[in-house]
C-alpha cells in the first residue's frame, strides 16, 4: 500500500501507478468517483474495463506492461476535479514495486493525510535503522567469506563442492553449487538473465529451516542468519553475475533441534525463481 499527496494543481504531472499482469491494482479517494467520466486510453487487448466503486477505482493489466508502456488513466471525482495518472511497469527503484492499494489525498494538512504522512515517516525511520543494523552484522566472518566467493576465489578457502543444480525460470538460468567445509556451508549462485529486453534484480533471499519433505515457499520455517554478497545490483539481457550465500553450522540447529535449511530467491517483483535444500549431514 503506497500514499500519494496531490498538491497544488493536481493537472501539473500525472502520478504514476505501478502494475502487473492479472493482478488488481486500486486507487482509493477520499471522494466518490464519477464513473461515467473516469477512463483509460488506449486500453483495449491491454487490460480490463476500468471500473469504479465508490471511492475506489480498480484496474487490472491483463499481462505484464513493458518499462517503455505508459497509459493514461483519468479519473474524476464527484466534484468535477480531473486526476490524471501514468499507470505503467514496475521501475528498476526499490520503492517502484507494483501498487496493491494507492490512496491519493488532495489535501496534505487534512487529519487522515496527516496519519498517513506519519506512518509514512515512522516507516521510512524503520527501513533506514534495519538498513544501519544490516550494514553492522556485515562486518562478520561470513561475510567476509561472501565476499571471497563472489570473486571466485573458491580454492582460496577450505570449502569443497558437494552437490549442484540447475534451473531455468521466467527468463532467468541459475546453476547453484552447494559448497562445505571448515564449518560451514555455501550456495554460489551463477544468475544469467535470459530476458531479451528486460533487467533482472533480485529483491530478497531467505533462509529457513525445512522439515523433511516440506516444498516451497517454506512459510512456517524458522528464520535462520546468512551473509549474502553479490557483485551486481541489476543485470542486463545477457548478463550474467555471481551470488554467494554463506551459513554458519550452528544454523543447521533450530529450537526443535538439528533440521535441513532451505535457501530461497525472490525477484524484483517478488516471484519466487528458484530455491535449493541444504542438506545438514553434508555440513561437517
Amino acid at each position: 500500500m503506497r500514499n500519494v499527496y496531490l498538491r497544488g494543481n493536481p493537472k501539473n504531472a500525472a502520478e504514476r501507478v505501478y502494475v502487473t499482469g492479472e493482478v488488481v491494482t486500486v486507487l482509493r479517494f477520499q471522494q466518490p468517483c464519477d464513473r461515467a467520466r473516469t477512463k483509460m486510453l488506449g486500453w483495449e487487448g491491454r487490460f480490463e474495463p476500468v471500473e469504479c466503486v465508490g471511492k475506489r477505482v480498480l484496474v487490472e493489466p491483463l499481462q505484464n506492461l513493458k518499462p517503455e508502456d505508459g497509459f493514461l488513466l483519468l479519473v474524476t471525482l464527484e466534484d468535477g476535479k480531473e486526476l490524471p495518472f501514468t499507470v505503467t511497469a514496475i521501475g528498476k527503484e526499490t520503492w517502484e514495486r507494483p501498487d496493491q492499494q494507492v490512496n491519493v489525498f488532495l489535501d496534505p494538512e487534512t487529519p487522515a493525510a496527516l496519519r498517513k504522512q506519519l506512518d509514512d515517516t515512522r516507516a521510512r525511520e524503520r527501513l533506514l535503522t534495519e538498513e544501519n543494523r544490516r550494514l553492522w552484522r556485515e562486518d562478520t566472518e561470513d561475510h567476509a567469506l561472501a565476499r571471497i566467493l563472489k570473486k571466485g576465489s573458491v580454492n582460496l578457502t577450505q570449502l569443497r563442492v558437494r552437490q549442484r543444480w540447475f534451473f531455468k525460470k521466467e527468463g532467468v538460468d541459475l546453476d547453484a553449487t552447494f559448497l562445505t567445509g571448515e564449518g560451514k556451508a555455501a550456495v554460489l549462485f551463477q544468475v544469467t538473465n535470459r530476458d531479451p529486453s528486460n533487467p533482472w534484480s533480485l529483491a530478497e533471499a531467505r533462509l529457513r529451516t525445512t522439515r523433511p519433505g516440506e516444498k516451497a515457499p517454506i512459510l512456517f520455517g524458522e528464520a535462520r542468519p546468512f551473509a549474502l554478497q553479490k557483485d551486481w545490483d541489476e543485470l542486463a539481457p545477457g548478463a550474467s553475475g555471481i551470488l554467494a550465500v554463506v551459513v554458519d553450522k550452528s544454523a543447521f540447529t533450530s529450537q526443535e533441534g538439528p533440521c535441513n535449511l532451505t535457501v530461497e530467491l525472490y525477484r524484483h517483483d517478488g516471484l519466487l525463481v528458484g530455491h535449493v535444500v541444504l542438506d545438514r549431514r553434508l555440513v561437517r
